[in-house]
């Protein structure tokens, strides 16, 4: 079953939101992320300006944290910027 940009835009919230606060995840999360994000930006179904100018922010960050030797202590310290992009996100319009 193929998701639809809605349904990935929710993961993605979902995703973002929990990291924030929970201030941990996993790199099958941020790999999850990348993949929700590069399929967001191909299918152009938003239109959402703003969230179209995060959507390369939100890859940038998962693919650091994939990478991060001390995966919490960045999640932590992007916490206030997860939650931005999270409430970004929250209301977007396709």
């Amino acid at each position: 079953m193929m998701l639809t940009a809605k349904d990935q835009v929710h993961v993605l919230y979902d995703l973002l939101s929990e990291q924030s606060e929970d201030c941990c995840g996993t790199q099958a999360e941020c790999q999850q992320i990348q993949r929700l994000v590069r399929s967001l930006l191909s299918k152009k179904n938003i239109n959402d300006e703003d969230v179209l100018r995060i959507l390369p922010e939100i890859y940038e960050y998962s693919l650091q944290a994939e990478t991060s030797q001390d995966l919490n202590e960045y999640i932590m310290t992007n916490q206030p910027q997860l939650s931005q992009w999270a409430s970004s996100i929250q209301n977007i319009k396709y």
